[in-house]
């Protein structure tokens, strides 16, 4: 049994990215994990914890998180069924296929395969993978941080961390991984596409709020609630997160240039938080005072996704520009 199932992910630093914002910018590349995203540091840890005397694994997905689950479970020796939402891609399904796991399709956005999921937890007796919202998930991905910061070294500090929101589950390991290394005062910037703004909402409500529908293409940010800890998180006295929006376009477009500029294709899910660097986002906050001007390094969790290849970039180009 290995120790663990992710990997100590590349950190880069991006020449053209940080010319754009005047400040060294690095990448923590959890693209290169072997699921494709960084849920797997969450997932691997919650599923060694719980999962090892179990009948099988149940994850309800947009596709990360059951990439992540059907890797673990494979690796495990376990059966793993996935329920994904109708919107996801036939890629998704093919690719978890391929790791060995059983797909069902329900409803049409994921909160409707997370009924599905829980109602299969009851009756056949699998144990749950939750995709984000569990203190071993958070756990798991605070190692994020903490591969950073003994990457960095002790002279280094970031200026801020940019990350992508989605159910909130990446943003409480971010959180907690800073709280680990002695960053907690490192601000944090969350990322999400307008119509899979759930945190955004929340914080706007003063209250955790579920959206009525997600309208943004970057299915994979497409919970309607964030979980109840990312918002307490950003109430807390101890902890900067600032909230910030960019459309479809702008998370499409940090896409294609990330492609270009850096040679990796990664979802619109983690568009939204390049698109911070790319849309001109990070120089607005320090115009506005909330973030200092100069700045110190900028830290980029790009969290990958394995929902895309250039034929759903083809039809999301198609679905955005016409």
């Amino acid at each position: 049994m290995p120790e663990h199932f992710h990997l100590n992910t590349p950190l880069l630093e991006s020449t053209s990215m940080s010319k754009l914002v005047g400040t060294s910018v690095y990448l923590k590349m959890e693209s290169s994990q072997p699921s494709g995203s960084f849920k797997i540091r969450g997932i691997g840890h919650l599923c060694q914890q719980v999962a090892r005397q179990s009948k099988g694994v149940v994850c309800s997905s947009g596709g990360n998180a059951g990439m992540a689950a059907a890797y673990v479970a494979r690796k495990m020796g376990l059966p793993a069924t996935i329920v994904i939402p109708s919107s996801s891609p036939p890629l998704v399904v093919q690719r978890l296929q391929d790791q060995g796991a059983t797909v069902k399709i329900a409803g049409k956005v994921w909160d409707d395969a997370n009924a599905e999921a829980l109602r299969l937890t009851e009756t056949e007796g699998l144990t749950y993978v939750p995709p984000f919202d569990h203190p071993l998930l958070w756990e798991g991905h605070a190692s994020v941080i903490t591969e950073v910061a003994a990457c960095l070294g002790p002279s280094v500090k970031p200026g801020a961390v940019l990350v992508s929101v989605g159910g909130g589950g990446l943003l409480c390991g971010v959180v907690q991984g800073l709280k680990q290394v002695g960053w907690a005062d490192v601000p944090i910037v969350a990322m999400e596409t307008v119509g899979a703004d759930c945190f955004n909402a929340a914080l706007k409500a003063g209250k955790v709020v579920t959206l009525d529908d997600i309208t943004s293409e970057a299915k994979c940010l497409g919970a309607k609630t964030v979980c109840r800890k990312a918002f307490e998180y950003s109430q807390s006295s101890d902890v900067t997160i600032i909230s910030e929006l960019v459309t479809d376009q702008q998370a499409f477009h940090a896409v294609q240039t990330f492609l270009d500029e850096e040679r990796v294709l990664v979802e619109m899910a983690c568009g939204a938080a390049l698109a911070a660097i790319y849309s001109g986002v990070i120089r607005r906050l320090q115009d506005e005072g909330r973030l200092p001007a100069p700045l110190g390094p900028l830290l980029v969790i790009v969290c990958g996704g394995s929902s895309i290849n250039m034929e759903q970039l083809t039809n999301l180009r198609h679905k955005l520009y016409t």
